[in-house]
């Protein structure tokens, strides 16, 4: 049984393996990417991966309220996880807060405003999960196939800024 962790990003450096389960953080992390061979990279690893043991996918909430490249991607992963995998939890993550990902939201607006850059805010809601919340949920995962939302805090768009400008966030 392969069990262990699978990626080097900001979900998989804050993981611990866990007996029997293999975490699969190696997808595409980046809502705006536009490069098919990175939703095909993703894909063909997941096939690659061992059967046996329970298989622990990262998707996102955005597949509940966007109709991008990227949350049709991530549906279709969920999908193949269901078909592939025997035993899995799939975990749907709204924005993290950790980590050096400049393509989260958080981490996108502390480099614009550091660096002086413009930026649009829309009026949108966006969900953000700390740390600490993460890894909470994920010492819950069940010994069952599950699907889990973690939404951690809804937050308006507007509301994220001003906390990253006031280094809350």
């Amino acid at each position: 049984m392969k069990e262990g962790i699978v990626g080097h990003g900001d979900i998989a450096s804050v993981l611990k393996p866990r007996e029997g389960l293999l975490f699969f953080a190696s997808g595409v992390s980046n809502s705006s990417e536009a490069s098919e061979s990175e939703y095909q990279r993703e894909r063909d690893l997941l096939l690659k991966q061992d059967r046996e043991p329970r298989l622990v996918y990262f998707g996102s909430l955005s597949i509940f309220y966007n109709e991008t490249r990227y949350s049709r991607h991530k549906r279709e992963m969920e999908d193949l996880v269901r078909a592939e995998f025997p035993r899995y939890c799939i975990v749907r993550l709204g924005n993290i807060t950790f980590g050096e990902n400049p393509h989260t939201i958080v981490n996108f607006f502390r480099g614009r405003i550091r660096n002086n850059e413009p930026f649009e805010v829309r009026d949108e809601y966006r969900y953000l999960i700390g740390k600490e919340e993460f890894l909470h949920w994920i010492n819950m995962i069940p010994d069952f196939n599950v699907e889990m939302n973690i939404t951690g805090r809804m937050k308006k768009v507007e509301q994220i800024v001003e906390e990253v400008r006031s280094g809350n966030l």
